[in-house]
């Protein structure tokens, strides 16, 4: 058969036209993730990891997608994921039919081989769907060649990946549109496609039955009860999601997309599919907050891995297997409306002194458990020894701009020594609570103002919403005055309509420079919480996780005028933070602090 792959041809436009972020879902198994518009089309897959190219890449302008739709355009849509999982249902309701579509990224995963399965049911009426295919390996610049169908199985490659189809063998491929089918069913009926990208080549059989029973029972081991926790399905949500972006090397993809803008046409669009040391912490204290469950293993494994690699030059992002992160460049597309597309980030080359801090109260919280590996002890001296060397040196700090002498850099440092101060030996432990003191004394000394307020670096009285998060956890304690005063002060000038800014524009109001930053108002929440006041804690936790779309999925900004999500998504570490809020402020008043 004639594939096309000398003629290269896009797909229209009108194909996989963009919605609003908030519209959207997104399927992951640890080892990459897809994003699913609300008509049912796959619209963003990179394979066979996250940092490798997408083979589906239409939401950002590219080609290549994979589709099931009603045939009747005469529809609303709706759907929602499945308890504790990522295990997604869209479901469409025409004129005379109810229409679902489970979807999910088959589990356990293997870093080589995805599956992607999509079973169409029909719950009411008769219903026809569409069905399309058409992989573009290379963010649309590759395409298939020889596809084939043998044995009801479509095969194929796709840029160096086999590819395999089942569930379509009616269907065909057309040279320049990839495959298109329809599928007909009555009620009760159900029919599967599954589909398999693969380095090396499919061999297991693709048996639909089996492949569900697995993910669902993987999905089951995965995430804990969370019955006891303030929001609990919100929680289960967040710890799926967490789940999700992990993968089974330990690293934590920061989100599963690139490019998504920001803010519309200002050159904000990253690359968030590496795992941020610090993001990495973060969601390895929620979990740890809540249990020993085994994402705790999982954070504090990567994290002592790439602390004892690289020492001092431990870089703040690193890809899931553990390889640098590429340098930016663009992509020739299209672009998400008001993004620029890039691949590569170059914050993976900066110097984050509050990457030690967070990698410290992750080692600190691990012990507690009597989880702390002999890596992680080890680690623990590498990163003493990385603060005690660089602690006076600027640096990009937690929003990874100019390097300068940042306050919270330097107070997530002596968090860090304080906490593992508190678990570690004699003179070990001495040695880290008096650089703990050290540190604080000298940040306090250039960093605190006459009348008690923290400024946000030693050269800059602005507000600054990062100061939240060593605040809540006792950095200053509980029971310093420099605290109520800074907290007063960062809500009166970033706080507006119940919703928290980093930090002051000059010359531009909150929500006209960015959007709300949702892990600012979880930090607050929790910060809130620390100094006694529950009200306050729980009114930010409430307002705060109301800023999320139908698929209960957060991405890193809000704009809290237009009710829309800015930024790449999922954003792990506004879900974790929600997970460490749901914890903490359940009603049980002897949890650890």
């Amino acid at each position: 058969m004639d594939d096309g792959a000398d003629r290269p041809v896009r797909v229209p436009s009108d194909v996989c036209p963009p919605w609003v972020l908030r519209e959207y879902a997104v399927l992951a198994d640890g080892e990459r993730g897809a994003v699913v518009d609300p008509e049912g089309r796959i619209v963003w897959l990179c394979a066979p990891r996250w940092h490798s190219d997408a083979v589906f890449s239409s939401l950002i302008g590219g080609c290549g997608y994979f589709g099931v739709e009603p045939e009747d355009r005469w529809h609303v849509w709706g759907g929602y994921y499945e308890d504790g999982t990522l295990i997604r249902v869209s479901r469409w309701l025409t004129a005379d039919s109810v229409i679902e579509c489970r979807d999910a990224l088959a589990m356990p995963a293997s870093v080589d081989r995805l599956v992607l399965l999509r079973r169409m049911r029909v719950e009411r009426g008769e219903a026809r769907l569409r069905v399309g295919l058409d992989p573009r390996p290379g963010f649309g610049a590759g395409r298939v060649r020889g596809p084939r169908l043998e044995g009801g199985v479509w095969t194929a490659d796709a840029g160096g990946l086999r590819l395999r189809l089942l569930g379509a063998h009616r269907a065909a491929w057309n040279p320049g549109r990839g495959l298109r089918g329809e599928v007909r069913l009555r009620k009760g009926e159900q029919h599967d496609v599954v589909l398999e990208l693969s380095e090396k080549g499919g061999v297991e059989e693709l048996d639909p039955e089996e492949l569900w029973t697995r993910t669902e029972e993987a999905w089951r081991r995965a995430v804990p009860d969370c019955s006891g926790l303030a929001a609990p399905r919100d929680a289960r949500h967040a710890y799926a999601v967490l789940r999700g972006l992990t993968s089974s090397s330990g690293g934590m993809v920061a989100a599963a997309t690139t490019s998504l803008p920001e803010r519309a046409n200002t050159g904000r669009s990253y690359d968030y599919r590496f795992a941020w040391l610090r993001d990495q912490s973060y969601a390895g204290l929620a979990v740890a907050a809540h249990g020993p469950h085994e994402l705790l293993d999982d954070a504090v494994r990567f994290t002592a891995e790439r602390v004892l690699a690289d020492g001092d030059g431990l870089h703040p992002a690193y890809a899931v297997d553990g390889g640098p992160v590429p340098d930016e460049r663009g992509l020739p597309l299209r672009g998400y409306p008001g993004g620029n597309d890039r691949i590569g980030n170059r914050a993976a080359r900066q110097f984050q002194l509050d990457a030690f801090g967070e990698a410290l109260q992750l080692f600190a919280a691990a012990a507690h458990h009597d989880r702390l590996s002999s890596d992680a002890e080890q680690a623990v001296a590498v990163a003493v020894d990385a603060v005690e060397r660089n602690w006076q040196r600027p640096d990009s700090g937690l929003w990874e701009l100019e390097e300068r002498w940042w306050t919270q850099s330097r107070l997530s440092a002596v968090c860090g020594l304080r906490r593992i101060a508190e678990v570690l030996p004699g003179r070990a432990a001495k040695r880290c609570a008096a650089l703990a003191e050290a540190v604080f004394a000298e940040t306090r000394r250039r960093c605190l103002r006459p009348d008690g307020r923290w400024r946000r670096a030693a050269d800059d009285d602005g507000p600054e919403a990062a100061l939240l998060m060593p605040l809540a956890r006792g950095c200053p304690s509980a029971d310093d005055p420099s605290n109520p005063v800074t907290r007063r002060y960062i809500e009166e000038q970033l706080a507006e309509d119940g919703y928290l800014y980093r930090f002051a524009h000059p010359g531009l109001p909150l929500g006209e420079a960015e959007g709300a930053f949702l892990f600012c108002g979880f930090t607050m929440a929790l910060a809130s919480d620390h100094l006694g006041d529950r009200t306050g804690a729980l009114r930010w936790f409430e307002r705060t996780r109301a800023a999320c779309g139908p698929s209960g999925l957060f991405a890193e900004e809000y704009d809290v005028r237009q009710r829309q999500l800015r930024g790449n998504l999922p954003q792990a570490f506004v879900h974790a933070l929600l997970l460490e809020c749901a914890v903490r402020l359940n009603d049980a008043s002897t949890l650890p602090r």
